[in-house]
C-alpha cells in the first residue's frame, strides 16, 4: 500500500480550521446524542473507517447502547429511533449524497416537522463538517483506531 501523506502536517492552517468547525458543535443545539449519530451514518455512507470508529467509540463513551449502533444501518426499519433522530438521520442522508435536483419540498418539511430553523441550520454545519473529515480520512487512508489514545476513546472497551 502506498504511504499517504500526513494533511494534518501539510496543512496545518486548514485542519485548525476544520477542528475549529468541529469544536463548535459543542455549542450546538442539536444534542450530542443525535450528533453522534449524524457522524456514525455520514461516515457509513462515505466509507470511512477511520470516522466510523472513532465515532462509534464516543458514542458508546457518551451511553448510546449497542443495539442502536447496529440498527443505524436499517433506521428506517428499527423502532429504536425518534421521530427528532430520525429526522436528523433523513437530513444527513440527503445532504451527504445530494440528489441531482437538490433537496426536495417533501424531505425539507418533514424535517422540518420535528427541527426548528436554528436545529437544521446547526444539524447542516455538523453534516457538512463530518463530510469534510470524512473526505480528508478517505483520501489519506487514515487507519481506524490510530488516534485512540490521543481522543481518550480507548474508554470506549472496543479497541
Amino acid at each position: 500500500m502506498t504511504q499517504r501523506i500526513n494533511y494534518m502536517q501539510q496543512s496545518p492552517d486548514f485542519f485548525k480550521k476544520l477542528m475549529s468547525l468541529s469544536n463548535a458543535e459543542k455549542e450546538s443545539s442539536i444534542e450530542e446524542k443525535i450528533l453522534h449519530l449524524v457522524h456514525i451514518k455520514a461516515s457509513q455512507m462515505n466509507g470511512c473507517g477511520f470516522c466510523l470508529d472513532m465515532h462509534v467509540k464516543q458514542a458508546k463513551i457518551h451511553g448510546e447502547s449497542e443495539l442502536r449502533l447496529y440498527h443505524l444501518s436499517i433506521w428506517r426499519e428499527s423502532t429504536l429511533f425518534s421521530p427528532r433522530e430520525r429526522a436528523a438521520l433523513a437530513w444527513t442522508e440527503i445532504l451527504t449524497r445530494l440528489p441531482e435536483h437538490g433537496v426536495s419540498d417533501d424531505v425539507y418539511n418533514r424535517v422540518r416537522e420535528q427541527l426548528s430553523e436554528k436545529e437544521i441550520s446547526d444539524l447542516t454545519f455538523s453534516v457538512m463538517d463530518i463530510n469534510a473529515w470524512n473526505r480528508i480520512n478517505v483520501a489519506f487512508k487514515t487507519v481506524p483506531g490510530s488516534s485512540d489514545a490521543a481522543f481518550g476513546l480507548t474508554k470506549a472497551g472496543l479497541s
